[in-house]
């Protein structure tokens, strides 16, 4: 039997130790250019194999998926996402209660990925057969999350323990078709036991908002939104609570989020040429950094599709998604999904810098201009991926203001050359803004996650460094006297005008061609720990960028195996041209502008008032 099925059946445990031995023992004995061939044929990054009493057809409606905790079994559909899941889980429950005429009311949680309902402790046991009787069949699972409080329990097990419980949790978990990816009890509906007494109920457990209520608070409906962020921005479906429970805690984040993505297609042969046009108008880039107009940056593995399903898995509360390409669309995506819009260089540049462009930093200089963008954004490049769900919290805070990671990478303190990577050269321009503008030094980059973002914050650095901004915008190729404008110059400038704190968040960077990536991957795949991580390529050979390529297909298919609502049922034959699709003209953005108050100058509009700069 082959290595590689052999550790695709084997427990963790030992997978880890061959893992470990591989990459500290094996590896450095290979020739470089020959290590990632060798991880990768070691290292499986795919789905485990179905042993042959498991084998599923096409058409098998459910099946058994390996877990840390044991086999379960789920029912397998081809797209699914946390909220659906979750949100199919408390139907099931609230139409079975209420079908019953059992009183119900739903309260908040700790924990945003699930959900829970309070019913009368008086009514245990006929709540507890309900939900026996619920999960019988279909592969529902009913457990225990808390048991009968310690004065009241005694020894029991099986149907008598959950009979004795003061919470128990039911869900229906889903899987994809090839079992990558279990959507299980963290998704589940918790059935909370409240007791009457005084004139009061109390629930055997703490929550958000209050554990002990009056006997006649008001009965209300609210939407899903008043119970917690993680759920679909479009889903206004109401449930029956108490009053107590619709009132917003200080915590809450109200306010519309957008993302934005910038994407490109390097493999389309009109973009290229339109690339190999721009070079010869550009002579100075190849007296520059080698990474100025690599093709690595251009390269396209399909990392947008799987960017975009993370982010409806895992971000189900953004409002929409903007693309901005160079006249490019992808093959898979659907242009006439509400949630997702494609914009073009044009829009955005309108009568400024100079297109086509092939600058990052360029694109950058020109984002906060997209038509309809919220006042609030994260800005992501297509290989940064959320690795769990996550809230809006871990990007902005309650007040509006933005988060930003510092790395532990520092910007290179020497003075800038025409030899630096653009990335240390554009960090260097930075500081000396920094610098200058406030007297402080910038010493530490910006990890390579999703970058949260305020329209108002740039454009005022845009109105602030005029001179700057608008030389990066001009130039085609990425420039030593560029700024990076979204991934770093607005984090520093945010926080020193008030308006960003620093953050923290779980994140691994991920370069391609390093022989350890595989090795990485399997440890994400395996534990699914991370709010983001980055799988990057910053310049590499042809042989070994086929090596990459299949890395990427082997990881993010497992990772992100359920299909998102932005990608057709049949794709195109090839990107497009986004004019052939939408042969209008576009709208070029214009940002509407008012005075700031104490200094005469124009202020962008947006949902927050600016403070006067210092």
């Amino acid at each position: 039997m082959p290595l590689r099925r052999i550790l695709r059946l084997a427990p963790w445990r030992v997978r880890k130790r061959i893992f470990t031995s591989v990459q500290d023992r094996l590896l450095p004995r290979v020739a470089a250019h020959r290590r990632l061939h060798v991880a990768r044929r070691i290292v499986p990054l795919s789905p485990p194999p179905r042993l042959p009493t498991m084998r599923v057809t096409p058409d098998t409606p459910s099946m058994r998926v390996r877990t840390g905790q044991g086999w379960i079994t789920a029912r397998r559909e081809r797209a699914a996402s946390p909220a659906s899941v979750r949100r199919d889980n408390l139907t099931r429950v609230t139409a079975a209660l209420t079908g019953a005429d059992v009183d119900w009311f739903r309260v908040p949680t700790r924990d945003v990925r699930r959900t829970a309902v309070a019913v009368p402790a008086a009514e245990r046991d006929r709540v507890v057969a309900l939900l026996e009787g619920l999960t019988a069949t279909g592969d529902g699972l009913l457990e225990v999350v808390a048991p009968a409080r310690r004065a009241e329990r005694r020894p029991h097990s099986g149907e008598r323990r959950r009979r004795g419980a003061d919470v128990l949790r039911v869900c229906w978990p889903v899987t994809d078709p090839t079992g990558s990816l279990l959507l299980g009890t963290d998704l589940g509906c918790e059935i909370e036991f409240w007791r009457e007494s005084d004139g009061h109920l109390t629930g055997p457990r703490d929550n958000p908002i209050a554990d002990v209520i009056k006997v006649d608070e008001p009965v209300t409906t609210a939407p899903e939104a008043a119970f917690g962020p993680f759920s679909a921005a479009s889903d206004h479906t109401r449930y029956r609570t108490r009053e107590v429970f619709t009132l917003a805690d200080p915590d809450r984040i109200s306010f519309p989020i957008d993302v934005v993505y910038t994407w490109v297609d390097g493999d389309d042969p009109a973009w290229r040429a339109r690339k190999a046009e721009a070079l010869r108008g550009n002579p100075w880039v190849t007296d520059v950094n080698g990474q100025t107009a690599n093709d690595s940056r251009y390269a396209c593995r399909d990392e947008l599709r799987y960017s975009l399903r993370a982010l409806h898995c895992f971000a189900p509360w953004v409002r929409h998604v903007f693309i901005v390409t160079d006249d490019q669309v992808p093959s898979w995506l659907d242009m006439d999904h509400p949630g997702i819009t494609v914009v073009d260089h044009r829009e955005i540049f309108g009568d400024t810098g100079r297109l086509p462009t092939f600058n990052s930093q360029a694109i950058e200089s020109r984002l906060h201009r997209i038509p309809g963008l919220s006042e609030h954004f994260l800005y992501l490049n297509d290989d940064v991926f959320l690795g769990r769900p996550v809230t809006p919290d871990l990007f902005f805070t309650p007040g509006g203001l933005t988060r930003f990671f510092p790395s532990s990478a520092q910007v290179d303190s020497g003075p800038r050359s025409s030899a630096d990577a653009p990335v240390n050269s554009a960090g260097k321009n930075n500081r000396r803004l920094i610098r200058e503008a406030f007297g402080r030094v910038l010493t530490r980059k910006m990890l390579h996650t999703p970058h949260p973002s305020r329209l108002s914050v740039l454009t005022e650095i845009e109105q602030r460094f005029a001179e700057y901004v608008t030389a990066t915008a001009e130039h085609q190729f990425r420039h030593p006297e560029d700024i990076a404008l979204l991934s770093s110059l607005q984090q520093y400038y945010a926080y020193l005008t008030g308006r960003a704190v620093p953050g923290e968040v779980r994140y691994r960077y991920a370069d391609l061609a390093d022989p350890a990536t595989p090795f990485k991957l399997a440890s994400l795949l395996r534990h699914r720990h991370l709010d983001a991580f980055c799988l990057n390529d910053t310049d590499s050979d042809p042989e070994v960028a086929a090596e990459q390529a299949g890395l990427v297909a082997d990881f993010l298919p497992a990772y992100l195996p359920f299909v998102s609502p932005y990608e057709l049922a049949e794709p195109r034959p090839a990107t497009v041209s986004l004019s052939r699709l939408h042969p209008a003209p576009p709208v070029v953005a214009r940002q509407a502008t008012r005075a700031v108050a104490g200094t005469g100058g124009p202020r962008p509009a947006g949902d927050v008032p600016l403070p006067s700069s210092p």
